[in-house]
Order: C-alpha cells, then structure tokens, then sequence
C-alpha cells in the first residue's frame, strides 16, 4: 500500500519500481528476481527501494497488489458488461485474443504468483486468495445477471458454477502459456460455458 504522505513524484517512482518489478518477476519469478536486478531495471538506488518497500518482501507484497489491481480492473469492467450468453462469448472471446496478443506467453499474473508463493508465505497466500475472490464476486456478478434475466435457472448453484468458470480461467491459461497455444484455453472456456448452459432455461 502506498504511504498516504508520499508526494506524487514519490508516488510516481515508486509505480515505476513495482511495474519494472512487476514484469521482472513474469519473466524470472520472484525468486529469480533480486533487489539488484530492479534497482538496474530501473536505475534507482538501493535507498529507495528500502525507503518505499523496506525489503524484498515488501516489494513482492506490492507488485502482487499492483497485479491484483490491474488483472482485476480489467476483468471486472469487462465482466461487469456480461448480461446475455453473447456478451459471455465476448468475455471469452476478449480472454483469447489477449492470449493470442501475447503469443501465449505470461499466462495469469496472479496466478502465476500464487504457483510461486502461496506455499512459501502467509501474507502473501492471503493477498492472492484475496485477489481470487475478488474475481469469483465479478464472475458472480455476470452469472447472477444471467439467472436475473432467466437465462440460468433459479436454483442453479452459482458458487460452484463460479468455480468452474475461474478453474477454466487458470487452467486454459497454464496450459496456453506452456503450449504457446491460446486454443488450449479457448477449449477451457468453451466448455466451462457449455456447462453454464446445461443449467440454462429451455
């Protein structure tokens, strides 16, 4: 979190730092990652980076909260425009095509922090599982517009409906990531929709 003190050239620098970090560790993890490796990404000094973070830890704790904001801004806004089993398609169809942009390579940010980390620290498997939930409340949402507008039934269970839409989220990720393939995950999506239809009103 930023300090509320800090000036915005303060503000500034450190957001600078955690996005250097931030695609540092995509590419070599957070292990692989050190304090020297971002101080020479971005040219700051060894000061700063312990005047805004205090250690490793404490950067690693931002840049997952700097990822959490950004994946889940985006997915948010666009899951919040889901009100139909087409605007669902879009969602999944946008999903791919940022696979593809990327030539499958990167996968989840906070996905790929959770395989990394949730195992090695609390904090950091709190933050992630937090970041996680918030997904499911904005997946949620757009099954919940669905069922409001009769296109999923009453009873449907949506909780574990949102579990699978998020599991295929991941998966079909992963897989695209280590296959340089987006079909891995445009198969993961379509089916985890198909599901979402069989509790459908006829």
């Amino acid at each position: 979190m930023t300090p509320p003190s800090m000036t915005d050239q303060g503000r500034a620098t450190r957001g600078r730092i955690v996005a250097a970090a931030a695609a540092l560790i995509v590419e070599r993890g957070a292990a692989g990652t050190s304090l020297d490796d971002v101080r020479a990404a971005t040219d700051s000094s060894k000061s700063q980076l312990y005047h805004y973070f205090g250690d490793k830890h404490g950067l690693v704790q931002a840049v997952i909260d700097h990822q959490s904001a950004v994946v889940l801004g985006a997915q948010a806004q666009a899951l919040d425009g889901v009100c139909d089993w087409r605007d669902l398609e879009r969602w999944a169809d946008s999903m791919v095509a940022m696979v593809e942009r990327q030539r499958g390579r990167g996968g989840c940010p906070i996905g790929t922090l959770a395989a990394a980390l949730a195992d090695t620290d609390e904090q950091f498997r709190t933050a992630l599982n937090d970041a996680f939930n918030s997904w499911r409340e904005a997946i949620g949402g757009a099954l919940a517009r669905l069922r409001d507008s009769g296109l999923l039934a009453a009873d449907a269970d949506l909780e574990q409906l949102i579990t699978t839409m998020l599991a295929a989220i991941q998966g079909g990720l992963l897989l695209a990531k280590t296959s340089r393939d987006s079909t891995q995950l445009r198969i993961a999506l379509d089916g985890a929709i198909a599901q979402l239809r069989t509790h459908g009103i006829l």
